[in-house]
């Protein structure tokens, strides 16, 4: 049976926008951009796991749809679409599969190996052959080599991250999951050994499943379950490859390309006007999603002690650490919202402003590296903070404005949460303050002027 190419959107982008060098204007441009954020965004009921997108669990991404609608009408093939803070790669994968370049940075190292990964153009059937070596060598040295696999753990695995392992995996798992890594590590083509090392994240970060005693990983909130009975981390990991090379094996990849690199928003390593469109999904303010508190599930098993991912969460755009941080004066709606929060808890008031001393940075840079004449796209959400909305997508549409962008619009998307990787879920009996807050999105349109 041939090969079936990715459905893309059946509609051509020459006919929705033609640029101002062919035109002689940029009103019909903006004229699309503003259609656009009109539309509906919710996506509800599509199919959102083609391609590589489902090969992890990834907290709060935005759904391929919504880029693809955005790169399909505001780009031409060959042109660059940028995303400063791309989590799990979903806007460059797209992008990619619609022929444009895409580029991603992010400070997450298990966000930015996952993009790499779902990025790259790999063989199936060199995976398969590597997949089954692997299978089989950990599997015979956890059946016979046990005494070797906790003296391997007892040497790479300092106390601290000991102590954590201990509290959330079993001893066998600990030792099925060793197994693994070993025989991953020895694989030299480092986008291969990537692929397999994703495939085994993806057993552990899960919303109920997976091998640790944790429930809720996939959602930042995880808890223990005592009695949990985990599943079997070789079993677990052969499944995972299967669906992920079943799903490669049906890529057509076409002649996008994309680049992935390690990097802050606030600090965007491009020259000044080079690239066609941004779309990007900032964090929520104060960890309202904690994106390590999750990750170091995984990454302890890739080299990575638990303290060095503890100091490394405070550096990321939303965190709590506010010793030391150069604050700023904001517009005034933003500084509004700061001083009724800091009138509740003074601490929580300038965590909000770090967040929005971040996002002025973050916005500055986009406007430095966007063209004249082009959108930035950022899907936002609100969070609460002491019962106050911190109001993230108007006060961020203000900060834009201060920088020297053109709000267009502000849209709004309803969440689909029992869908959507989200802190809690719609069904649950008992809401946490989270599942009230993070009910919807909004997109905001920004227009760079010439």
């Amino acid at each position: 049976m041939p090969i079936q190419p990715i459905q893309m959107d059946m509609f051509d982008p020459f006919q929705v926008y033609r640029p101002a060098k062919e035109r002689g204007d940029l009103s019909h441009y903006r004229e699309t951009l503003t259609k656009l954020l009109s539309e509906d965004f919710d996506f509800h009921g599509e199919n959102s796991s083609y391609a590589t997108h489902n090969f992890h669990a990834f907290p709060a991404k935005f759904p391929p749809q919504l880029p693809k609608k955005f790169i399909n009408a505001l780009t031409f093939p060959g042109e660059t679409v940028l995303d400063p803070m791309s989590g799990s790669g979903t806007a460059v994968l797209e992008a990619m599969l619609l022929g444009r370049r895409g580029i991603g940075m992010d400070i997450d190292p298990l966000a930015l190996n996952l993009s790499r990964v779902k990025v790259t153009h790999l063989d199936p059937g060199n995976l398969i052959r590597n997949a089954e070596s692997i299978i089989e060598r950990a599997l015979h040295s956890f059946q016979h080599e046990k005494r070797r696999l906790s003296k391997t753990l007892s040497i790479r695995i300092d106390p601290s991250t000991k102590k954590f392992l201990d509290y959330w995996f079993l001893e066998e798992t600990q030792l099925e999951i060793i197994a693994l890594v070993r025989e991953i590590e020895v694989i030299s083509d480092l986008d291969i050994r990537r692929f397999f090392q994703i495939a085994l994240s993806s057993i552990i970060i899960t919303k109920s499943g997976g091998v640790s005693m944790a429930y809720d990983l996939a959602h930042t909130r995880p808890h223990k379950i005592k009695d949990k009975i985990p599943r079997s981390a070789m079993d677990e990991f052969q499944k995972r490859l299967n669906k992920n090379l079943k799903n490669i094996g049906r890529l057509v990849w076409g002649n996008g390309q994309a680049e992935l690199f390690f990097g802050n928003a606030q600090a965007i390593g491009l020259a000044d006007s080079s690239v066609d469109l941004i779309i990007t999904s900032p964090p929520y303010a104060s960890n309202a999603i904690d994106y390590m508190r999750a990750h170091k599930f995984s990454l302890v098993w890739f080299g990575y002690t638990i303290d060095s991912l503890s100091k490394r969460r405070g550096d990321y755009i939303g965190g709590e650490r506010i010793s030391n941080f150069p604050m700023r004066d904001l517009p005034d709606y933003s500084e509004r919202i700061i001083s009724r929060l800091s009138k509740k808890d003074p601490k929580k008031g300038s965590v909000l402003r770090r967040y929005y001393t971040e996002m002025h940075l973050c916005l500055s840079e986009m406007c430095r590296v966007l063209k004249p004449g082009k959108a930035a796209i950022l899907v936002v959400g609100s969070s609460t903070m002491r019962g106050i909305d911190t109001d993230t997508a108007k006060c961020l549409g203000e900060i834009g404005k201060t920088i020297g962008f053109d709000l267009v619009n502000i849209a709004e998307r309803k969440l689909d949460r029992n869908k959507r990787m989200m802190p809690a879920r719609e069904t649950r009996v008992s809401e946490t303050q989270i599942e009230e807050r993070i009910h919807k999105e909004y997109i905001i349109g920004f227009f760079k002027p010439t």
